[in-house]
């Protein structure tokens, strides 16, 4: 017998099982855990310790970093080397451990070796023993995590200071503290081929409707990644096929504005390691709503929502509207703010044109640069743009002082309304060439593609335009106009009411 040669079609056999992700127990601890070793050769993070259980040869398999040392000693080591009972079979010793030797919630038996990785990278201990066909997998997590916190991009002046986080055990407790009903469900798949990353599918069952569920489980199990590293990596995957500036997929860091949204007949969905959820369908309309509006009085709830749509067709139209009129359109203006206007753009070099693109180009410059940058440098990268755009660029005779004054009314209106900034900016820009080519007319033309286009969108047979087109009466009491808290909670909204 050729002994290298038998060997090396074992190490064969071994890495063709490895690659097919199977590789079932032996029950024999060397071929095992030569497994395990050849699969994390290399990884000095992982930690072996051998010892002898029930007079069979053992071994526990951990992580550093991942695992509590402490629940690794105290409550899986010492409890296991002090057993001292018969022993038949591999059914005897998962009985042994879970009832007799192993205090924690969480333990899992595997006969695939392979699928035991994901749960060795998530804080699991993993035992062998010699002659037992099973992997024992005991809960032992400890690694650091960032605590439950204020959100950042989502801040409401009356609703809770709560936000989602990275670990996924966390954000689900969170919903689950908001919403203690039965029939709130929490199914969890894993996506990502290297990362495994664990994706919560949420969902009232008694308010939802089985198609969403059954059609957005079938869009997420169909993803093909390597690694899951944020939940808007599902974006694509769980969006319209259309081509659009605008997205019918929403997002939030709020685990109570996730809530409201459940109860609507909405799925979320939330992704380990990203602090932020998913959620759809999602409307146009709900870009223009807060939680705070619940807080507020009807009057001023409907004040609000109107001054953001109002800042909404600022971000979008004014500079475009701005450089048609100067290009196009004199008579739309009165002789004295005419004169004004031509005075100050006859000092510039540029074409209103080529002045509004450059003003816009280097305002997003100088937010990218204060987004990017470290805290302590940010403030100084705006306040140094703000004096070269605003102060010596007019001062020079490079930018008229009029388009200073449109590109601070655009910005602001486009953090007003903040989920659409990325369709506004480049929408923005898009009016200018528009305006700039074909005045006035080029303007409604495009303003109407992309009105028609945000009512294409149609990923859930829900339309994106809904509760405004098409209209539905029934939505409307909580669209611009908000009705009192006595009207509202008379009826529950539910989502599916809105289908075509």
């Amino acid at each position: 017998m050729n002994f290298f040669k038998s060997n090396e079609n074992y190490l064969t056999k071994q890495v063709e099982a490895s690659n097919q992700k199977s590789f079932s127990a032996t029950g024999k601890l060397s071929t095992d855990l030569s497994f395990f070793e050849s699969m994390l050769e290399g990884d000095s993070d992982v930690l072996y310790r051998n010892f002898t259980l029930l007079g069979k040869r053992a071994t526990l398999i951990f992580c550093d970093g991942l695992c509590n040392s402490k629940t690794v000693n105290e409550i899986i080591f010492k409890p296991l080397i002090k057993l001292d009972k018969p022993l038949f079979s591999g059914k005897d010793m998962s009985r042994l451990l879970t009832e007799e030797t192993y205090s924690g919630a969480d333990f899992k038996t595997e006969e695939n070796l392979y699928d035991v990785f994901p749960l060795l990278f998530s804080g699991f201990c993993i035992l062998i023993v010699d002659t037992v066909k099973t992997a024992f997998c005991f809960s032992a997590q400890g690694f650091e995590k960032r605590a439950v916190d204020q959100p950042y991009t989502e801040v409401q002046e009356k609703g809770a200071m709560e936000s989602f986080v990275e670990n996924l055990t966390d954000n689900t407790a969170l919903l689950r503290r908001r919403l203690k009903t039965p029939f709130l469900k929490i199914e969890e798949i894993k996506i990502g081929s290297s990362s495994n990353t664990r994706v919560c599918i949420c969902f009232l069952k008694d308010r939802v409707k089985g198609e969403y569920v059954k059609r957005i489980k079938k869009r997420l199990q169909s993803v093909n990644i390597d690694a899951l590293l944020s939940a808007d990596y599902l974006t694509p995957f769980l969006d319209t096929d259309y081509l659009s500036f605008f997205s019918s997929v929403g997002r939030t860091e709020r685990p109570d504005t996730l809530s409201s949204k459940l109860i609507e007949g909405r799925v979320g969905i939330i992704a380990d390691g990203s602090p932020f959820a998913l959620f759809v369908p999602f409307l146009f309309t709900e870009c223009f709503q807060t939680l705070d509006d619940y807080s507020y009085r009807p009057y001023y709830s409907l004040f609000i929502r109107a001054l953001r749509l109002l800042c909404f067709f600022i971000s979008v139209l004014l500079p475009g509207l701005y450089v048609a009129v100067c290009v196009f359109h004199q008579e739309a203006l009165s002789q004295a703010l005419l004169v004004e206007i031509a005075v100050q753009e006859n000092i510039t070099p540029f074409s209103i044109t080529v002045e509004a693109l450059t003003v816009h180009l280097m305002y997003e410059i100088v937010r990218e640069a204060g987004l990017r940058m470290p805290k302590a440098v940010g403030h100084a990268v705006s306040i140094v743009g703000a004096l070269v755009i605003g102060e010596a660029a007019v001062t020079a005779g490079i930018i008229a002082a009029p388009m200073v004054i449109i590109v601070a009314l655009t910005a602001i209106g486009s953090f007003v309304v903040s989920p659409f900034y990325e369709s506004v900016s480049v929408l923005r820009l898009v009016f200018i060439l528009v305006g700039g080519t074909a005045g006035f007319f080029g303007i409604m033309l495009l303003f109407g593609v992309t009105v028609i286009n945000i009512c294409a969108l149609n990923p859930y047979n829900v339309p994106y335009s809904a509760s405004l087109l098409p209209s539905n009466i029934g939505s409307f009491r909580d669209v611009f106009f908000r009705k009192g808290w006595k009207t509202l909670s008379g009826r529950t909204l539910k989502i599916d009411r809105m289908e075509k």
